[in-house]
């Protein structure tokens, strides 16, 4: 159990290293909509606690929204075919390909998702993978909450990675 602690450790150090240019460590707060029906999102990040410029350690949403939750996506084209087998970065792009399919199709941007779970096979070097994922995705005017695990793992014996996500869509009257 310390291992994977130590590891999911060693795992945020790299993401931290990896996105910590353009991104903002304190707390943030984006409020949108009309003033009658608000929505805040607020980014959580309390003094007490350590400080990392890729991440939130929480996010907090108030007021009228959509919450999207998108399943957990995997390197599979339209068609159903395995995307990059063997490849961390080539499925980590058509990951992130799909997670903007879907957001959209919710109706969120990008910039509406707070939360990213990743689900790493061991061994396969997450840098390679999120820095395939940020040149489809971009960077964000604020890092979501991640967490990011190593996993023995997944539903088919091809895919190295797979990511879920929530976003959360103010409504607009």
């Amino acid at each position: 159990m310390t291992q994977m602690i130590r590891i999911v450790w060693l795992c945020s150090a790299i993401y931290a290293v990896l996105f910590s240019a353009g991104c903002q460590s304190e707390e943030r707060h984006v409020n949108r909509g009309e003033r009658s029906h608000m929505t805040t999102i607020d980014y959580l990040n309390p003094e007490s606690m350590h400080r990392n410029p890729v991440f939130s350690q929480g996010v907090s949403v108030n007021g009228p929204h959509r919450t999207v939750y998108v399943g957990g996506q995997n390197a599979v084209d339209a068609e159903g075919n395995v995307v990059g087998s063997g490849d961390v970065a080539a499925q980590a792009e058509q990951i992130a390909r799909n997670l903007l399919t879907v957001i959209e199709a919710g109706g969120a941007k990008p910039e509406h998702v707070v939360k990213w779970n990743i689900y790493v096979i061991q061994g396969q070097s997450v840098r390679d993978a999120m820095s395939a994922f940020q040149r489809v995705w971009g960077r964000m005017p604020n890092a979501p909450a991640i967490s990011v695990l190593f996993v023995a793992g997944l539903a088919h014996p091809d895919f190295l990675l797979e990511m879920d996500a929530v976003a959360v869509v103010p409504v607009v009257d």
